[in-house]
């Protein structure tokens, strides 16, 4: 029988937090093996790369590795037709980690780590809890058997499943250290909508050792779960083992922001907030260990239990807990000049050619994508299921669109929590284009709120957690809401009252009316500072590229708000057949011109040239 230690009394009496290892399924995928295949039996076709991974995470200061078993359970190996495996392939990732271990002549705690089952329990799924018990009672008995020194339970989204696993375990040893860990969305909630303070409970109730969170964002918002976690159960011993960052994707590949050092910093906060086993989840690789024990090695506990916890640094330990700003928020706020793009939805089902046009962006270079409702008044395809397919299918952050005119105030509340609930947090703002311009002339298009009343619904509303009527909506929403502005309005001091009822109501950006007379632009701009000060909120001014002189003078004549220099239309005149060439230098002589006023460009392709505007992206970057 190989050497046990006694994890939770070595815990119990370490001055410092354990540090446990990172991502074994992202250093697997890096060393070229694809997410369709079982990880979990690369423990018997290619154990040298699982002990690689093993060895590097040791070699790192972990104190604590995890099996290679995250997804050995009988479901999730019956996809694979490996069920009948499940003894073997648990049993091998157990004497992997122990020959590491062995080799490494250090004290290292062998964890068997046990994933979700990967299908839904009841009451939302098929999978009673008694046949879920008896699923994990079987990986369990398999991982204690091999003799672990502990089970992590990771990466749960459901309450129901997470209790199972923890009973499961308890039925098969009732004296296994069991770490029960969860993971949470965006809005600081599990899948299924339950709280911090909810989930620790419920965990401490079912009789698990240490209560955890891991996967979810990265370090500060696994910051502020914890702190809240420990509030709700204050005697409990806790873990925290965040992704690095939210993962972002380029061509095709999934990469994960958060650096080594920026996790060493955040190693100290977690154990300031009652971390008592730290690591790292998804994108953590052997080098962020090294950093976090670096840092826990480096700091005397004295010194660091004299300091004050370091506090969350958007919620401040506040009652309410909220998700990170979006990504167009914080490059906003960090002075990035930022370039987002317009998209119709389609006429029809196929979104196909849209979201070849929306990687195209992408790889460009566009921060955003803007994605319009019913341009025009004409019929097309829910913006939000285009949001939701291009965050989804692209990788990249949309703007959904959201006018007022046709919505009364009973939907324009359940579309805006509809909308939060498919990750949408970016919200444009516009009143919306009449009906009788569009193939539905005789649709009604009242409304029970202007723009600027919609915004101070959206920011001292929903954003605090209410509704219109004052009601409790459960939790605050976290939308970053823009308004629409024209730079050169027919009366500039109306547009400038607008403006400010906007900027007033709480506007956190304002995208314009394509502009070819900067001119002009400056002069509002001008305007409006000194009847109502500094226009302290982002402008990103509006930048429609001209296809040919055709395009133009049906713009210059036919679209409101839209005039076209004659100087342009000239160029444009003398262009002939380059006119799509010659209105992309155009658009980018107007941005030169402008960017020292604006902090970033909203491009309108026409016609669905995605093609010219990605070029104007690439030039101007």
């Amino acid at each position: 029988m190989p050497e046990k230690y006694n994890f939770l009394e070595d815990l119990k009496s370490s001055r410092q937090p354990f540090i446990a290892d990172g991502a074994m399924g992202t250093m697997l995928h890096q060393r070229g093996q694809g997410f369709q295949h079982c990880f979990d039996l690369l423990n018997l076709t290619q154990p040298s790369l699982v002990a690689e991974i093993h060895h590097a995470y040791i070699d790192a200061g972990a104190q604590i590795i995890q099996t290679n078993t995250f997804g050995a359970n009988r479901f999730k190996l019956a996809r694979h037709d490996l069920d009948t495996r499940l003894e073997e392939i648990n049993v091998a990732g157990v004497e992997l980690a122990r020959r590491v271990v062995l080799a490494s002549f250090k004290k290292v705690y062998i964890a068997g780590d046990i994933g979700p089952l990967g299908v839904r329990l009841a009451p939302f799924g098929r999978v009673q809890l008694e046949e879920a018990r008896e699923v994990f009672c079987e990986q369990i008995s398999v991982l204690i058997g091999a003799s672990v020194d502990l089970l992590i339970i990771e990466t749960m989204t459901d309450l129901f499943e997470i209790r199972e696993a923890v009973l499961a375990a308890r039925d098969v040893d009732a004296r296994i250290p069991i770490l029960a860990s969860m993971t949470f969305t965006r809005d600081d909630r599990t899948l299924l909508g339950d709280s911090p303070e909810k989930v620790a409970e419920k965990i401490r109730d079912a009789g698990a050792d240490l209560i955890g969170v891991n996967c979810s964002g990265g370090p500060d918002q696994i910051l502020r779960i914890l702190k809240a976690m420990r509030q709700a159960v204050p005697d409990g011993l806790f873990s925290a083992m965040p992704n690095a960052g939210w993962p972002e994707q380029v061509s095709g590949r999934i990469f994960y922001p958060a650096t080594p050092e920026y996790f060493g910093e955040y190693a100290l906060s977690f154990w300031q907030a009652g971390a008592r086993v730290i690591g790292g989840c998804c994108g953590t690789t052997p080098q962020h260990i090294t950093f976090m024990r670096k840092s826990v090695d480096s700091t005397p506990v004295e010194i660091l239990l004299a300091q004050p916890a370091a506090m969350s640094r958007d919620s401040e330990d506040s009652p309410e807990m909220r998700e990170q700003p979006t990504q167009l928020a914080q490059k906003l706020a960090s002075g990035k000049f930022i370039f987002t793009v317009e998209m119709d939805p389609p006429r029809g089902l196929a979104t196909q050619k849209l979201l070849a046009g929306a990687s195209l962006l992408a790889e460009s270079g566009a921060d955003v994508i803007d994605v319009a409702d019913s341009p025009m008044a004409r019929m097309r395809m829910s913006p939000w299921a285009v949001c939701s397919l291009i965050q989804k299918k692209v990788g990249v952050e949309t703007v959904l669109h959201f006018p007022t005119r046709g919505r009364n105030l009973l939907r324009v509340q359940g579309d805006l929590l509809a909308a939060h609930a498919i990750g949408v947090r970016n919200i444009f703002v516009i009143m919306g284009d009449p009906t009788a311009i569009g193939d539905y002339p005789n649709a009604a298009d009242n409304f029970d709120l202007v723009p600027s009343g919609l915004i101070c619904l959206i920011k001292e509303g929903f954003n605090a957690g209410v509704d219109h009527s004052g009601s409790d909506i459960g939790q605050p929403t976290s939308f970053f809401t823009g308004c629409a502005l024209n730079l050169n309005p027919s009366n500039p001091h109306q547009e400038a009252r607008n403006l400010h009822r906007k900027v007033t109501s709480g506007a956190d950006f304002i995208l314009t009316q394509p502009v070819y007379e900067p001119a002009r632009a400056v002069t509002f701009l001008e305007l409006y500072n000194r009847e109502f000060g500094h226009l302290q909120v982002p402008v990103l001014m509006g930048i429609l590229p001209l296809n040919n002189l055709r395009h133009a003078n049906f713009l210059h004549q036919e679209v409101p708000g839209v005039d076209i220099p004659n100087a342009i239309l000239q160029k444009m005149e003398s262009a002939g057949d380059k006119g799509i060439d010659v209105g992309a230098e155009i658009a980018s002589d107007l941005i030169r011109e402008m960017r020292p006023l604006i902090q970033g460009v909203y491009l309108m392709p026409a016609f669905n040239r995605f093609d010219i505007v990605a070029g104007i992206i690439e030039q101007n970057k």
